[in-house]
């Protein structure tokens, strides 16, 4: 277009001076008319040049301002991630406090240990710890933490050790009652409850009531904390009863853990 409109300006321009060369035009008048025909040319040249610095200056910001912009995303990508990693360490942090606070109570040697791995078998409640042989561990001991009764070692390799979890069908711990030392054994259910059984029926049990490991089993010490009582069953057959045990504990949030490495020289007190 820019083209088309500057060859028909010269060739009006030539056209004007050619007709002034034959002619004696008064040279106002030549000016005049050269002015009147060329003006409207030039004037559409001249708007269409700047269009197009224009769309082109446009273009130009468009693309600076796109790379300004993926930096940008890039670096608050960054600080996102780099924030996350700080929370992450506060909280890993706080975590590990408590670990090490609840570890100063407990008289003897106690080694802690990180989750690795778990079981995904909705049958089995196991997890795999990263301490084993190397370490002392040996099969039988209890593993907690802060919240109370965690599992029992069941198998164990030169740097690892799998973890039979309370909530597992195939654990067992003789427990009490804390508040009216009411006597039963807690058994896993494979879910993230247990149930409290063989308790005698004449004990008076209430929601809420604390359940603890009794030391009787030769396995945890007396005095841990296993759960709370949600739900109790009713009716006035049959010499026990049957009562819903919820974990104080949170498996889904388990992450470290205590061993416990020789337990029978441990006395957990309790409130009695």
């Amino acid at each position: 277009m820019m083209i088309v409109g500057v060859i028909i300006l010269v060739a009006v321009n030539v056209i004007v001076l050619s007709i002034s060369g034959k002619r004696h035009y008064p040279s106002y008048t030549l000016g005049r008319v050269a002015l009147t025909v060329t003006a409207p040319f030039q004037d559409a040249i001249t708007q269409t040049i700047r269009f197009a610095k224009s769309i082109w200056n446009h273009y130009f910001f468009l693309v600076s301002a796109a790379k300004e912009n993926e930096n940008l995303k890039k670096s608050l990508s960054h600080l996102i991630q780099k924030k996350n990693e700080y929370y992450e360490i506060e909280i890993s942090n706080d975590r590990l406090r408590n670990l090490f606070d609840f570890r100063q109570n407990i008289p003897g040697e106690v080694i802690a240990a990180e989750v690795i791995g778990i079981d995904p078998s909705p049958w089995y409640r196991t997890i795999v710890i990263d301490k084993g042989k190397a370490d002392g561990v040996k099969r039988g001991l209890p593993v907690i933490n802060p919240e109370g009764v965690v599992g029992q070692i069941i198998d164990i390799t030169e740097h690892y050790s799998k973890v039979l979890l309370v909530i597992d069908q195939n654990s067992a711990v003789d427990a009490l009652i804390q508040r009216n030392r009411a006597r039963g054994i807690v058994k896993g259910l494979s879910s993230d409850q247990c149930i409290f059984k063989y308790v005698l029926r004449r004990h008076d049990i209430e929601i809420g009531d604390s359940v603890i490991a009794s030391g009787l089993d030769g396995v945890y010490p007396k005095g841990l904390l296993i759960g709370y009582v949600t739900e109790k069953a009713e009716g006035n057959s049959g010499l026990f009863r049957e009562v819903s045990v919820t974990p104080f504990v949170d498996f889904e949030k388990l992450e470290e853990v205590l061993i416990l490495m020789n337990p029978s020289n441990r006395i957990f007190t309790d409130d009695k």
